[in-house]
């Protein structure tokens, strides 16, 4: 039902694909227009409109290893620094 069409980022001006799976996510979320920037600058505006985040020390409860989060960490919660938490998820 759906094909891969190729748009014109109105931000940068470079072609990008709108898949048919996402043109079908479109479709199942009842969004009408098409996407007008491609992702590397839809990512740029939501992190330019969203500004600095503020980021908290922590120390992991894995590890030891010192690192940054980007929530107010909790006495009562364990925090993990990315290496521990990607191992926890499955992801390396």
């Amino acid at each position: 039902m759906f094909e891969d069409k190729t748009l014109v980022c109105k931000e940068c001006g470079n072609e990008f694909v709108f898949t048919a799976g996402e043109q079908e996510f479109y479709a199942e979320k009842g969004f009408e227009n098409e996407p007008q920037r491609c992702k590397d600058c839809r990512d740029a505006r939501k992190k330019n409109l969203r500004g600095p985040r503020e980021m908290f020390d922590a120390v992991c409860a894995s590890c030891g290893a010192e690192c940054k989060v980007p929530f107010q960490p909790r006495e009562d919660r364990p925090v993990y620094c990315s290496d521990c938490f990607a191992r926890m998820r499955g992801e390396q």
